[in-house]
């Protein structure tokens, strides 16, 4: 089985805010994202199983748009590092997001340490004056442990810096160890991220390098569904296919030229070239 997740960020902005978004009014944007895309995902049940990650404001329409019967699970995008308990904090977590308000939503699953989330924790840390990044890694597993009591599917994504691709081995083991310490397996998913080649400009991994690094993380890791997370391509989703270790993929923008953004019909194309056509 494979696992293809959609990571929407904040790609519901319009464009005359600074946005990507062209195809749908906002108020309308999540339960279109499923409603135009969860009919061409049922062709492929029997071959993967599809995540979205949406930004909080839209998930109660995207449930609302969703058939219980397609393959998707709607996820957040991370959770608060403690969670509403019995007998203890009810639901004091203004401007939070704790795990039983997801799993009280109806949602499935946590996107959790996103190269993204990292670099924004980091930097509170810095203006913080700690040097000490590590702690982002054991924040990061509070996140999961809360995330796996609620029930929640997890993906926890994991990657290493410009300036650390000469320890790339140590740094994955050490955000793997750190992060997972004394979290169920069930329902857990590794994401790597190659963070030194995201962004324009710069130079994807090859198939090499990807496979390498992959059969890293499986022995690692015990053999977890892990997912490329440097973006599931038109122009990758054959080669990546092509990897054995390799369980599936992360996608966002689906369009890189001209008006870029996530398109519907484009996400789908990805996904039929990546499981290879419709059955």
């Amino acid at each position: 089985m494979k696992y293809i997740c959609l990571n929407l960020k904040r790609f519901e902005v319009p464009r005359e805010l600074g946005g990507v978004n062209s195809f749908a009014p906002v108020l309308e944007w999540g339960a279109q994202v499923v409603s135009q895309t969860q009919q061409g995902l049922c062709a492929h049940q029997d071959k993967a199983r599809f995540i979205k990650y949406l930004p909080e404001a839209h998930l109660l329409p995207a449930l609302s748009a969703l058939d219980p019967d397609a393959p998707i699970t709607l996820g957040c995008q991370g959770l608060h590092w403690q969670d509403v308990e019995k007998g203890g904090n009810f639901g004091a977590f203004t401007s939070l997001r704790p795990a039983a308000a997801m799993k009280a939503l109806g949602v499935g699953s946590a996107i959790i340490g996103h190269c993204e989330e990292r670099r924004a924790k980091a930097e509170m840390l810095s203006a913080a004056g700690v040097q000490d990044f590590s702690v982002i890694n054991r924040l990061l597993n509070k996140e999961l442990q809360s995330a796996a009591k609620a029930g929640m599917s997890m993906l926890y994504c994991i990657g290493e810096q410009a300036e650390e691709r000469s320890r790339w081995r140590e740094v994955l083991a050490e955000q793997l160890r750190q992060g997972l310490q004394d979290v169920p397996r069930e329902g857990l998913m590794i994401a790597y991220e190659p963070v030194w080649a995201i962004g324009p400009g710069k130079t994807p991994p090859d198939r090499e390098t990807i496979q390498e690094t992959a059969r890293f993380i499986k022995e690692e890791t015990g053999g977890l569904p892990l997912l490329y997370g440097g973006g599931l391509k038109a122009d990758n989703a054959a080669m990546l296919a092509s990897i054995e270790e390799v369980d599936g993929g992360l996608i966002a923008l689906t369009r890189f030229s001209g008006e870029i953004g996530f398109y519907p019909e484009e996400y789908l194309e990805i996904i039929d070239i990546y499981l290879g056509g419709h059955a």
